[in-house]
């Protein structure tokens, strides 16, 4: 089991109050309930690390946190990002949140990856893949990761994976690295850990 220490480290309200980009940085996103807190809460074994809530849209600013690992003391931060395409918000808090995340995971120079968060339990939606076109378009690393797998049987699960990954390939040669998670069954943490050790030695 891959162990970690988190400790929080500063939230950003723009671009410009980021810290400094001298350690690799992984990156969550998702549309809102898809479960990006209790993830990021599983991979670093703290259960309020980031802060989970039923009110869409919670997460406002880019929120930073160092990661360390004991064995080796190597560091990367951890960024939890707000989400994109809130129902429930105003336009002007949706064009502010858009203002906020797409300079970063354009120009942030340390971002070794981007993880976008899907809800296994609904039909691809255009939203998402819109967004990960977007990320193709400027060149932005990322990978995929479907969560909530706990709440599908395994027939379903695949279905739903299969029709991402179709959708997909009608515009991407090759899809991005793909990971299955549950912060409920504890699914998937071993396995991005692991995929984030190993991208640390391209940094």
């Amino acid at each position: 089991m891959i162990d970690i220490k988190a400790e929080f480290l500063k939230s950003s309200q723009k671009p410009a109050q980021l810290p400094a980009d001298n350690l690799p940085e992984y990156a969550f996103v998702g549309r809102s309930n898809v479960g990006k807190s209790s993830l990021i809460n599983l991979l670093t074994g703290r259960k309020n690390l980031a802060k989970t809530s039923g009110k869409p849209g919670k997460t406002r600013l880019i929120n930073h946190f160092t990661i360390t690992n004991p064995s080796d003391k190597e560091q990367w931060f951890l960024v939890d990002l707000p989400g994109y395409g809130y129902a429930r918000v105003s336009k002007k808090e949706r064009d502010e949140f858009q203002q906020l995340i797409y300079p970063y995971i354009k120009n942030r120079k340390n971002l070794m990856c981007l993880f976008v968060l899907i809800d296994v339990r609904h039909e691809p939606q255009p939203i998402d893949l819109n967004f990960m076109t977007y990320l193709g378009q400027n060149g932005v690393p990322f990978a995929m990761i479907f969560t909530k797998c706990d709440k599908m049987k395994p027939g379903g699960l695949k279905n739903n994976v299969d029709a991402y990954n179709e959708q997909m390939l009608e515009t991407w040669e090759e899809l991005p690295t793909q990971f299955l998670s549950s912060s409920a069954k504890g699914q998937g943490r071993e396995e991005i850990l692991g995929f984030i050790e190993e991208t640390n030695q391209l940094f």
